[in-house]
């Protein structure tokens, strides 16, 4: 029963969208990339799991803040694409819905150059990877719960010592 539960208690699933944070700057290039909790009932967003490089050159991080642009995720189910304007301060920036069955609305957004219509189809395609191996984790790791559930309630049982 050990062995069970530490097999399915493995995926951390914060883990693991930190990573498909990082995938995602590393995929588009700029170093830029992050995921944003959404509520769309109460018209909120929050970024989390930001990737930046040092020093955020391109002054990304207080643009996310500032900008609006987590306001305008919460109104769209939709991929988000707004074109780069270096003299408006605008760095570019493209978001994909994370598409998940049993968990709260994301967004996986890239930031810092135009992007094209083959980024949001790559953008997009790694949004839904990502979204099934996040509900992957999930559910492994409420099995791992249930698992410990029965172990600790089968220890008294007298079939358990056999």
């Amino acid at each position: 029963m050990h062995e069970l539960i530490r097999s399915f208690a493995c995926p951390d699933a914060a883990a693991l969208a930190d990573l498909l944070a990082h995938a995602a700057a590393s995929l588009s290039g700029t170093g830029y990339a992050g995921l944003v909790r959404v509520d769309p009932l109460r018209e909120t967003a929050h970024a989390v799991h930001v990737h930046a490089p040092p020093g955020d050159p391109s002054r990304v991080l207080p643009w996310l803040a500032g900008s609006g642009v987590l306001k305008l995720l919460t109104a769209s189910d939709r991929p988000v694409r707004l074109p780069r304007d270096v003299p408006a301060g605008e760095p570019g920036f493209l978001a994909s819905p994370v598409p998940l069955a049993v968990r709260e609305h994301l967004r996986l957004w890239v930031a810092g150059r135009d992007f094209g219509d083959h980024d949001e189809h790559l953008l997009s395609r790694l949004a839904t990877a990502g979204g099934r191996a996040l509900e992957a984790a999930s559910g492994l790791d409420a099995a791992a719960r249930l698992l410990r559930g029965v172990h600790a309630f089968g220890e008294g049982h007298p079939a358990a010592s056999r």
